[in-house]
C-alpha cells in the first residue's frame, strides 16, 4: 500500500518478507532447555550481559524473552531511527519494559495484543496438578509488565470484540484506545482443492495441545462417544516430545485413530484442510481462532465451541456450527450429524469461503491498520 516497513524480528526466523527491510534481533531461545544450552560455534555468547541474564533467569523458570527482546529490539531502533525518520512504532504483543524507553523517541507506540495473558495465566493454573506446577505457571507469564507497558501504548490493536473486553477487563486499558483489527490469511494459498477427495469420517484439530485453551482433552472425550470408523488427525507434536494428549489418548484408548503429525509445512497444513472432511476447534478461549478461518478459506466445514471470538469468526451464517465448551457430548453429537450430510457440509464449505473472503483477507487488514496509523499520526 506505499508504506516503507522495517521489521525487528527474534528467532525462528520469520518468512521471507520481500517488501520490509527485516533487521534479525539475537535470541537464544533458552527457556525449557536443560542441556546443551551453550552456542556451540560461539560459546562465549552466553556470557553476554543480556544472554547471561535470560540463562540464569530461565534456570528458575522465568520466561524473560519479551523483555530481552524490548530491550535488543531498543537498542537497535536507537541506532537505525537516525537515518530513518520512522512515524510510527508497532510492537506485536511483546509488552517488554523497552517500550517504555521507546517513547523516548517521540513517535506513537501501536500494540497488537491478540489475548491478554491473563487467559493464558488463568488456564494453566486450572490445569496444574502440585505446587510445583503452579509456581512455574505463576513465574512464567509477565503479567505486571504487560500491564504497565500497555496502558502507555497509543493504540491497541486487537483481532475481536471479544478480545477487547478482555483487555479492558485484565489490563485497565481505555476501550477509546482500542480499534479492532481482524487477523488476515493469504486467501489465494489456503484456498479448496477442486476435485480433491476428502478421506471419509476425517477429523482435524490444529493447535498446540499443551495449551489448556485448546480444549483437546474434550475433543478426545467426544471421539471416544464417536463410531470407531471415525478418526482424528492432530496437527502438533506427539510423544516423547509433549506427553499431555498423548497420555489423553492412552487413557481414552484412541490409539488406532488418533495420529499426530508433527510439525508440518504451510503446503502440508493446506493439504490437510483440504482432504479432512470437518475441522474441530474445542477451545476454551480464543482470540480469534486462525484454524478455523483457514478452514474455511479451504472450504471445509468446521465445529467450534461457543468461546472467546470464534463465534465472530466462524459467525452466525451457516459457515461452521457452533457448540457449548467443555460439552463433549454435545460435540460428538454435532459432529456425528455433519458426517452424515453430505450436502450441508458442502453449503457450510462454500458459506465458509465467502465469509473469510469478506471479512479475513490481508487487504483488509493491511487497509484498517493504515487507518489506525493515519489517525495517529
Amino acid at each position: 500500500m506505499g508504506n516503507s516497513i522495517t521489521i525487528l524480528a527474534g528467532s525462528p526466523d520469520p518468512w521471507p518478507m520481500p517488501w520490509a527491510k527485516t533487521v534479525t534481533v539475537e535470541n537464544l531461545n533458552l527457556w525449557g532447555v536443560r542441556r546443551d544450552f551453550i552456542p556451540p560455534s560461539a560459546p562465549w555468547r552466553i556470557f553476554r550481559p543480556l544472554n547471561f541474564f535470560e540463562f540464569a533467569a530461565t534456570r528458575f523458570g522465568f520466561f524473560p524473552e519479551m523483555l530481552i527482546f524490548s530491550i535488543r529490539a531498543l537498542q537497535i531502533l536507537k541506532k537505525i531511527s537516525a537515518a530513518k525518520n520512522f512515524h510510527i512504532l508497532h510492537d506485536v504483543q511483546s509488552l517488554g519494559y523497552g517500550l517504555l524507553l521507546a517513547k523516548h523517541l517521540q513517535r506513537p507506540l501501536v500494540t497488537t495484543v491478540h489475548h491478554p495473558l491473563t487467559i493464558d495465566f488463568q488456564a494453566s493454573l486450572e490445569r496444574d496438578r502440585n505446587f510445583r506446577e503452579k509456581y512455574y505457571t505463576v513465574v512464567f507469564y509477565p503479567l505486571r509488565m504487560q500491564r504497565r507497558v500497555i496502558q502507555k501504548c497509543d493504540r491497541v490493536l486487537t483481532s475481536s470484540r471479544e478480545t477487547a473486553g478482555e483487555i479492558q477487563r485484565a489490563f485497565g486499558v481505555s476501550p477509546q484506545k482500542i480499534r479492532m483489527v481482524y487477523n488476515g490469511l493469504d486467501t489465494d494459498f489456503f484456498s479448496p482443492a477442486n476435485g480433491t477427495p476428502r478421506k471419509p469420517n476425517s477429523l482435524l484439530f490444529v493447535g498446540n495441545t499443551d495449551d489448556a485453551k485448546k480444549g483437546i482433552l474434550y475433543l478426545l472425550q467426544a471421539l471416544s462417544l464417536l463410531p470407531e470408523r471415525i478418526t482424528l488427525t492432530i496437527v502438533d507434536l506427539g510423544a516423547p516430545q509433549k506427553i499431555y494428549a498423548p497420555e489423553l489418548v492412552k487413557q481414552f484408548g484412541l490409539t488406532k485413530r488418533v495420529i499426530f503429525t508433527g510439525k508440518l509445512s504451510a503446503e502440508s497444513l493446506r493439504q490437510m484442510y483440504r482432504v479432512s472432511e470437518l475441522v474441530v476447534l474445542p477451545s476454551l478461549y480464543e482470540g480469534f481462532g486462525l484454524p478455523a478461518a483457514e478452514s474455511m478459506a479451504c472450504g471445509t466445514p468446521v465445529v467450534a465451541t461457543r468461546a472467546g471470538a470464534l463465534p465472530e469468526v466462524v459467525g452466525e451464517d451457516g459457515a461452521g456450527l457452533l457448540v457449548p465448551p467443555r460439552d463433549p457430548g454435545e460435540l460428538a453429537q454435532v459432529i456425528l450429524q455433519l458426517l452424515a450430510d453430505s450436502p450441508a457440509r458442502a453449503q457450510m464449505g462454500i458459506k465458509g469461503r465467502q465469509r473469510v473472503e469478506t471479512f479475513f483477507t490481508w487487504e483488509k487488514v493491511a487497509g484498517r491498520t493504515v487507518e489506525v496509523y493515519r489517525e495517529l499520526i
